[in-house]
């Protein structure tokens, strides 16, 4: 039982439900709060290097490349992410390793002692911590992932030293805009003058490079400044001074990791003459990267893909690289999603590959029932339709009407296919705390 007294508290999921309560709004962009208690904790001006990631899609697999070639090349590489899928410790990682309980909880009872009364969110408290560990541990390099935009952002309380745009398009536009020029403006709020930043998006909106002209930050983008080539099993990457030739495919699953790989080659270009990464390093983490929920690949008979895709560029991309693996069967789409999103947007965008669906209720903040999330889909979904109480009834019932040579997909949102991995992997954790962002 959780207790409902104020810290110190002894357990992880004790700390987490108490940080779900302690601020009015679970979502409230701004610096002010954070940078208080970071400055407070000494926390503003790392002496390890900074990259931060932002973008609408493709920034978990941004860091996850960076990690794991970083990791190859010998530096003590700390990542923070959000959200997570099974455990919350996933968020902050040291070496490749999650922060343990005893860590975390350490940081929070820092943390709190040090807010002396400023109320904080649940992601604010998570960015700290990462910030403290990092600090406690001696990281050489932080990889920053921004939660929600980018300018208003809690990881923007410290500057970058390389700043990294993936893709951008509509998302979250309660708190980001309608447009993308509003959603590209609110991200590039991540750059800083005098510094380099990058832009994997091979259409940015025109706001990310006015807003990099504007502030003086060095801007290179996809195309004009670098590209990736494919050449058959191999790709080429092309830079302003460089060129890497017969470079592996990415162990990341889709059409859209050849992109984000080459916006992670040209911030680790920029990044050389502090940290050089050998050839042969590059190689070895393009190949071992991987990153559960990331069109993450489960071999059977019947054929698992889970994809944490949320929005409508996300059900695009993933259409598309279900399109280049062609199925001997049918493909069944198992969809669970939060209320606001563009859900009809979302199903029209995946609807080619569909041949069946099964709609899930998610019983979480903002989730939506099956049959709500059935009135929401217009009339672009195919038939048949089926509802369902939870994923995992879902994913049986798909399951049950599979054949040999077909395959499953399970999308919509984090918590979709969080849920179907903790009961089928039966990896129910007590001390697993859910994202409130």
């Amino acid at each position: 039982m959780i207790r409902t007294v104020s810290p110190p508290f002894d357990t992880l999921q004790e700390w987490l439900a108490w940080q779900e309560t302690l601020h009015p709004r679970a979502i409230d962009p701004g610096l002010e709060r954070i940078a208080a208690v970071a400055g407070r904790m000494q926390l503003l001006t790392p002496e390890y290097a900074v990259v931060t990631v932002a973008g609408t899609n493709g920034k978990g697999s941004c860091v996850a490349f960076l990690e794991s070639i970083l990791l190859c090349a010998g530096y003590r590489v700390g990542a923070y992410t959000s959200p997570h899928l099974l455990r919350y410790n996933e968020r902050v990682r040291i070496e490749g390793g999650e922060a343990g309980n005893a860590a975390l909880c350490n940081a929070f009872q820092r943390i709190n002692e040090a807010r002396d009364g400023i109320s904080l969110t649940y992601f604010e408290f998570s960015t700290l911590a990462a910030l403290y560990l990092f600090r406690q541990e001696r990281v050489d390099i932080a990889l920053l992932e921004v939660g929600l935009g980018g300018r208003l952002d809690a990881v923007n309380v410290v500057d970058p030293d390389v700043a990294l745009l993936a893709g951008i398009d509509l998302d979250h536009t309660d708190w980001l805009g309608e447009s993308r020029e509003q959603i590209g403006w609110e991200k590039a709020g991540i750059m800083r003058a005098g510094k380099a930043a990058v832009c994997g998006d091979p259409e940015p909106p025109q706001s990310v490079s006015k807003h990099a002209v504007e502030i003086g930050a060095r801007l290179f983008r996809a195309g004009p400044d670098f590209k990736a080539v494919r050449d058959g099993e191999k790709w080429n990457w092309e830079g302003p001074e460089t060129r890497y030739t017969d470079l592996p495919l990415p162990a990341l699953q889709g059409v859209h990791q050849l992109r984000n790989a080459a916006a992670v080659i040209m911030a680790l270009e920029l990044l050389a003459d502090r940290y050089p990464v050998a050839r042969e390093c590059l190689l070895a983490g393009l190949s071992r990267t991987s990153l559960p929920g990331r069109f993450q690949i489960i071999p059977g008979d019947v054929e698992l893909i889970l994809d944490v895709a949320h929005n409508v560029q996300a059900a695009a991309t993933l259409a598309e690289t279900l399109g280049t693996r062609p199925c001997a069967g049918r493909t069944s789409i198992v969809l669970g999603m939060l209320a606001d999103k563009d859900i009809d947007g979302f199903v029209e965008a995946l609807a080619p590959q569909a041949d069946c669906w099964h709609f899930a209720s998610l019983p979480v903040e903002r989730g939506l029932d099956a049959a709500a999330l059935v009135g929401q889909t217009g009339r672009c979904v195919s038939w048949p339709v089926k509802c369902h109480e939870s994923v995992y009834l879902a994913y049986l019932d798909a399951m049950q009407d599979a054949r040999a040579g077909d395959r499953i997909v399970v999308c919509g949102s984090f918590h979709t296919v969080a849920e179907l991995l903790m009961m089928k992997d039966n990896q129910e954790d007590p001390d697993n705390g859910w994202n409130k962002n």
